[in-house]
Parts: structure tokens; C-alpha cells; sequence
């Protein structure tokens, strides 16, 4: 089985291409400030600005940042950020410097291609973006574990991504995604992507994946036909929290989470996976009840 997983697995990283990531990571988002005053354009330029970062790395937001864009046409700007108060147009936002948060909040709810290059220039946006990322891998990977878990139920309901016909193991899927993740934290938290650059990380990954298999398979076989995909559900989403939540910390601070800190996470994330297991579960079960219903004569 191991052997069947590499196997599989070799096959998935060689579609998985960092370089994709990399791409929509260094897009250029140009940025209009428009403000009546000094302190207002200093008040958003600092919130864009705010967390360490190298002389040349300040060099490229001061490029994508323009005050006021005068002469410019509403096309040559990705974003267009308005000072408090002032009349703007409906596709811009407005900065309000008693919330600053709410910026970051409405741009990546409106414009979610923009996050990732947003993020990688601009600290106020790293944080929000990165658990954008752990939560959506570990939403698709709670998924992949329950429609493996009832493959014959679930592929009649097309809940099952279209990789998982092409590939038998659900651990190889699991993992794919863990590594893709791993690309877009590194991209969203300004550090290098890459098989070579994240080696150590993806180790992590690839070692980890057979223990997580092994858990899930112990406890799903204790549970009835049908509730075990609670349990593997579970494990996946808990499992990808704690891969995620460790590389962004890593990312960030330039070290992970000590063993006991992981576990309190596994512990934590078990939970909530659990709860979304229980609501695919539902409905998985809905959607069979309408499937035999139609299939009546």
C-alpha cells in the first residue's frame, strides 16, 4: 500500500506545479489612494505598510501605490482606496482609520483574485489571506475524505473532485493538497516556493500522511457502515488544520509549534471538523434519498 501511495503520489506532484502559484503570487496589483489631505494618505499608506520588510520589497509597494492617479483611467487600477467620507465610486472602498480591518475584509470579499499578490506585498493583508488558505484546503480535504468513504454514494451525488476517479488512494489526494497549500502560504507570506525551497516542509507532509491514514482507518472501523466517514472527515480537516496553522506560523515567526502545541491544535480542529462532517454526512444521506426516489419506476 505504501509503495501504491508514492506511486500515486509521484504522479500527483508531477501536475502540481509551484511555478502556477508563483505566477498569480507576483502580479503587480496597481492601487489608487485618492484622500483630501496629508494625514489621510499617510493613515492607509502606513496600514498597507506596516510589518518588517526589506528596503527592496518597500521599494515594489511604493511602485503599485499611487496618490490620487490624476489623468488615469479607472482601467489602469486594480484597486482604488478612497479616504473616509469622500464621494467614491461604487467599485472603490473606503478606509475608515477607526476600523482599519474592514478594508481588508470587504477588498478580499469582492476581489479574491487579488489576494495572494496582496498579501505577498502587503502585511495587512497576510494574515486574512492565510487562513483563507488553511480553511478552504481543510474544507476540500474533509470532502475528499467523506466521499472516499462512501465512494459509491457520493460519486452518484458528483460531490467527489473529478481527481478522485483517477486516483484510488484518498491519502494521495490528501497530500496533494497539503503541498499545494504549503505553495500558496509560502506565496501569501512572502517566502519562496518551490519543491527544492520548501523540501523540509513537504517532508513533514509526505511522513505525516500514512500516520493521519492510520488514525482514520482505526477509529472509521469502529463505527458502523456509513458513520465511519464522520471520523475520516474529521481527521482530514484536523489533520490539514494543524499542516497549515504550523507552516503559517513557521512563515511568519521562523518557528512552528512545539509538539504539545499540535496536538492542542489536532485537538481544536478535530472538532470543527467533526461538526462539518456531520452536515456532508446529512447531506450525503439527502441526496441518496432523492436519488432512489427518482430511480422509482
Amino acid at each position: 500500500m505504501a509503495a501504491r501511495v508514492f506511486s500515486e503520489l509521484r504522479k500527483a506532484l508531477a501536475d502540481l506545479s509551484p511555478n502556477q502559484v508563483r505566477a498569480a503570487a507576483e502580479r503587480y496589483p496597481t492601487i489608487r489612494i485618492v484622500a483630501s489631505r496629508e494625514a489621510a494618505f499617510g493613515a492607509i499608506e502606513r496600514f498597507l505598510d506596516s510589518g518588517p520588510s526589506s528596503e527592496a520589497r518597500r521599494l515594489e509597494r511604493s511602485l503599485v501605490l499611487d496618490r490620487n492617479g490624476e489623468g488615469a483611467a479607472r482601467a489602469d487600477f486594480d484597486l482604488e482606496i478612497y479616504e473616509a467620507g469622500l464621494e467614491r465610486p461604487e467599485h472603490a472602498f473606503a478606509f475608515d482609520p477607526e476600523q482599519p480591518d474592514r478594508l481588508v475584509e470587504e477588498v478580499l470579499a469582492r476581489r479574491q483574485e487579488l489576494g495572494l499578490p496582496l498579501a505577498r506585498l502587503f502585511a495587512a493583508f497576510r494574515r486574512r489571506v492565510t487562513a483563507q488558505v488553511i480553511t478552504c484546503i481543510c474544507k476540500e480535504n474533509a470532502l475528499i475524505a467523506a466521499v472516499s468513504a462512501l465512494p459509491n454514494l457520493a460519486l452518484g451525488l458528483h460531490l467527489a473532485p473529478s481527481a478522485l476517479t483517477e486516483m484510488a488512494s484518498d491519502t494521495t489526494l490528501l497530500t496533494a493538497n497539503q503541498i499545494r497549500m504549503l505553495f500558496l502560504l509560502a506565496a501569501a507570506s512572502d517566502r519562496e516556493i518551490g519543491y527544492r525551497a520548501q523540501r523540509a516542509e513537504i517532508a513533514s507532509v509526505i511522513a505525516a500522511a500514512f500516520g493521519w491514514r492510520a488514525l482514520a482507518r482505526q477509529l472509521a472501523g469502529k463505527i458502523p457502515f456509513g458513520a465511519g466517514l464522520i471520523p475520516k472527515a474529521a481527521i482530514a480537516y484536523a489533520g490539514t488544520w494543524v499542516v497549515g496553522s504550523s507552516a503559517e506560523r513557521y512563515y511568519r515567526l521562523g518557528f512552528g509549534y512545539t509538539r504539545q502545541e499540535r496536538r492542542e491544535l489536532f485537538r481544536e480542529a478535530y472538532e470543527r471538523g467533526r461538526a462539518l462532517a456531520r452536515h456532508l454526512a446529512e447531506a450525503i444521506r439527502i441526496g441518496r434519498g432523492r436519488a432512489l426516489e427518482g430511480s422509482k419506476p
